[in-house]
């Protein structure tokens, strides 16, 4: 039996990357809503396929047309709002890209595929502080989750100068993949500059 939560965390996580968010008003990321398993109705499941087959074929018409479709006949799990999230987001539609994953992010607040879309999304509009608050929205109940734990590492290095904040990811994420080398590189670097 498939969940849409599950096919979610598998689109596309290759092509994500993320970062700690500290927003000065409160906003629906700062709710915590703990995610509840649900069977789908395999013609929704069908759809919601369709619609991922034209994703990485780049229809993203078509998959925005399946998957409104779905979120019409099933709105209680995150995966289609997500991925109708990154549909737009490949559209250069930043505004829907980013209405569709606080939807997703509304009914999972930990989400680490949406936390990670957000966060790159905000990171792509300069909203620095938000896309940390995205990316660590999804790192406290995926700590883990390589794509974020990545991300969160670029943005406080790169874009926040937070070399802390940078290292501490990097070597996290090395602690998982101790055979990346890039990783050892980025960390081996970092290490240096800072002191």
């Amino acid at each position: 039996m498939s969940f849409f939560k599950i096919l979610s965390i598998c689109f596309l996580v290759v092509s994500l990357m993320s970062c700690v968010m500290e927003s000065t008003k409160p906003s629906a990321l700062d709710k915590k809503i703990k995610p509840e398993l649900v069977e789908i109705d395999s013609d929704i499941e069908d759809d919601f396929n369709s619609a991922l087959s034209h994703l990485r074929s780049e229809e993203y018409d078509q998959a925005i047309m399946l998957l409104k479709k779905v979120i019409a006949q099933e709105g209680r799990v995150p995966a289609p709002y997500v991925n109708l999230g990154m549909a737009y987001d490949k559209k250069g539609d930043d505004e829907k890209a980013e209405k569709f994953l606080l939807m997703a992010l509304k009914i999972e607040l930990t989400h680490p595929v949406a936390n990670n879309q957000l966060g790159l999304l905000y990171r792509k509009k300069g909203r620095f502080a938000d896309a940390r608050k995205a990316y660590t929205n999804a790192l406290t109940e995926h700590p883990d989750y390589l794509p974020v734990v990545k991300n969160l590492g670029i943005l406080c290095e790169l874009y926040m100068r937070d070399f802390p904040c940078a290292l501490k990811q990097y070597e996290h994420y090395l602690d998982l993949q101790p055979d990346n080398k890039i990783m050892k590189i980025w960390v081996a670097d970092l290490s240096r500059r800072i002191k």
